[in-house]
């Protein structure tokens, strides 16, 4: 890749939503090398993104798989290197704040080339969430950050980091945007499961903090269990991770409980949008809930995404069994409702900042 030819490496795992609507734009101007570290190498969580949102099949996929957060890291910063040192990128792109964010954000600082890192700024200000920790170090070895909100800007500001710093809106919501008229065209996924709009209630869980510690695992599944037998219908498409731990509980579900294997996006957009009350510990599904005006019910003690709190779109509950049961049974929509996201055209917007930075 030569300085005539300008380039982009991107890397990312389930960050596919967020890289899809920026991919479109960039490819239009320049050369792009899309790097999958192969985090997500289950089929129903990787291929069926590329699938849905019409993403290039990766130039690279570097097949780490899962692993304790040191060997995964280590995995890939080995193989990602591999990869700059053959491509010799312009600059490198990352997503978010996974394990693959930070890998693809240490190894090129560590070769001197510049990264970006596309939804900048996120703090929950809890240390022990390794995606708190991924995404602070990112940040500060980043030379643009892009910030999906003015609190991610502040909290930048608030670590000294100011240079570098645009407050770009949220890409996700340009994907939504997108890829929800696909969704309601081609989705069946309500018929499937034989569900009635706005008469069941969504769940998603797959944090560690609640994975994997049985405590809290148990607690969850007892409210989603006692949900189900005060008559509501739940919808849970369970995570690989989550399955996997779920398996060792000898606990028997409620038919009201629907335990599904993981959909693809275009089948969560459509179910997200149509439910009367969402439950997750997913930071991108409070926010889909949110530009859904849905209420969200989040399975953590704290959040990144303050403004669907501050709004009253979204409440936390942890992993509080009778906090959880309670909300969810009473949630109803505020009054009001505002976007604190952007207007749809952030992956435009990144692209032309990258542009007038790297060529």
């Amino acid at each position: 890749m030569t300085a005539s030819v300008p380039g982009e490496f991107r890397l990312h795992r389930s960050q596919f939503i967020k890289c899809a609507p920026v991919s479109r734009e960039l490819r239009k101007m320049t050369t792009e090398v899309l790097v999958h570290t192969g985090q997500h190498y289950d089929d129903n969580m990787s291929k069926v993104f590329f699938y849905d949102l019409e993403i290039p099949e990766p130039d690279y996929n570097l097949g780490v798989g899962s692993g304790y957060h040191g060997e995964q890291t280590g995995e890939m910063l080995k193989g990602i290197e591999d990869v700059l040192l053959k491509e010799q990128p312009d600059y490198v792109l990352v997503y978010g704040d996974t394990n693959s964010t930070l890998a693809g954000a240490l190894t090129a600082a560590k070769l001197h080339i510049p990264v970006a890192h596309v939804e900048a700024g996120l703090r929950s200000f809890n240390r022990r969430m390794p995606e708190e920790i991924n995404r602070v170090l990112t940040d500060h070895i980043s030379t643009l950050l892009f910030c999906p909100t003015k609190t991610a800007v502040k909290n930048l500001a608030q670590e000294g980091i100011t240079n570098g710093v645009h407050l770009s809106g949220d890409v996700m919501y340009d994907a939504l945007l997108y890829n929800i008229q696909i969704a309601e065209r081609k989705s069946t996924i309500i018929k499937q499961l034989k569900l009635r709009p706005k008469e069941y209630l969504l769940t998603t869980l797959h944090r560690a903090e609640n994975t994997d510690r049985i405590e809290n695992l148990n607690n969850i599944l007892t409210a989603f269990v006692d949900l189900s037998e005060a008559g509501q219908t739940v919808v849970f498409p369970v995570h690989p991770r989550t399955r996997k731990q779920l398996d060792a509980l000898d606990r028997k579900a409620h038919s009201n409980l629907l335990m599904i294997d993981p959909v693809s996006y275009l089948d969560m957009l459509v179910l997200e949008k149509n439910a009367k009350v969402i439950l997750t510990d997913s930071g991108g599904v409070q926010k889909e809930a949110y530009w859904f005006q849905v209420p969200c019910v989040t399975l953590r003690d704290e959040t990144e995404w303050v403004e669907t709190v501050e709004s009253g779109w979204n409440i936390l509950v942890g992993a509080d069994k009778k906090k959880i049961v309670e909300i969810a049974l009473s949630s109803t929509s505020p009054a009001t409702y505002s976007n604190y996201y952007g207007d749809g055209a952030t992956a435009k917007r990144i692209t032309e900042l990258l542009q007038a930075r790297f060529w």
